[in-house]
């Protein structure tokens, strides 16, 4: 009787998850449908098909260079979230200090506050120092709330791992950098690599705080995007939004093909 009971429940299990996947999923099928539609206004379901919308997406040059700045500032906003949340860290985990469980909330609070709050904050901030480079005030925030998930994600890593390789490896004579790369780095691995991309993607797609730091000149693909819903919303905003998808779908597939995504989601 208990094992038909499980098997029921298990059933149960699926359907609930299955809807919950089309309650996410289903959005965005939209957004991929519409943009391949014939007609010059948006309507679902798609009057006929055609690529035409990303052959003029692809020719936008505000898009183009909106998309090409996204992509460096994500990249740069990753590699400055990894300097800094990977050492941050570590202090959290190893280090013993008056104030550790303060620091940690301190450093983990961009996840909690507004995204608006913070960008306000951030432009009232860099104001009051005088940055007028919408680029430097761009990483600047970018970096400030993405930080957290790289912590968050090494944190969890670090208190995974087994901290006994490392003693093996020092006891052997390894230098504590060699313990790193060779003890430490490949078992963090998937947190790194985890938060990487949550940087990358939150930075990418991150519309409260570039609204903020962002200007006419330097604007990134939210805005953009923004901008055309406002102005003129023709299927060339869901070809735009169907690109950025399936460059986030790119940026998980690398991730599995590197260390996998059970690995990844297991910390």
């Amino acid at each position: 009787m208990s094992g038909r009971l499980e098997g029921v429940g298990a059933w149960v299990l699926y359907c609930v998850t299955a809807a919950m996947m089309i309650f996410i999923l289903a959005p965005l099928l939209v957004v991929m449908s519409v943009s391949v539609s014939d007609s010059y206004f948006v309507t679902f379901p798609p009057q006929g098909f055609t690529l035409s919308w990303y052959a003029k997406v692809l020719q936008d040059r505000d898009f183009l260079d909106a998309l090409q700045l996204s992509a460096v500032l994500a990249f740069s906003t990753t590699m400055g979230s990894l300097l800094l949340g990977v050492p941050a860290a570590f202090a959290l985990v190893r280090g013993s200090f008056l104030g550790q469980s303060f620091l940690k909330s301190l450093v983990l609070s961009p996840l909690v506050f507004p995204a608006l709050v913070t960008g306000l904050a951030l432009l009232q901030l860099l104001s009051s120092f005088g940055s007028g480079d919408a680029r430097v005030n761009l990483l600047i925030g970018h970096i400030v709330v993405t930080a957290p998930y790289v912590v968050r994600t090494v944190v969890s890593s670090l208190q995974l791992m087994d901290i006994n390789l490392e003693e093996a490896a020092r006891t052997l004579g390894a230098s504590r950098m060699k313990t790193f790369w060779r003890v430490t780095l490949p078992q963090i691995a998937p947190g790194v690599a985890a938060g990487s991309l949550f940087a990358f993607m939150v930075s990418f797609d991150n519309y409260p705080i570039s609204m903020w730091l962002a200007n006419s000149e330097y604007s990134p693909v939210p805005l953009v995007l923004m901008r055309q819903l406002v102005n003129v919303f023709d299927p060339s905003v869901p070809a735009m939004s169907t690109i950025i998808i399936l460059l986030a779908v790119v940026g998980v597939l690398i991730l599995e093909r590197l260390v996998g995504l059970r690995r990844a989601v297991a910390i």
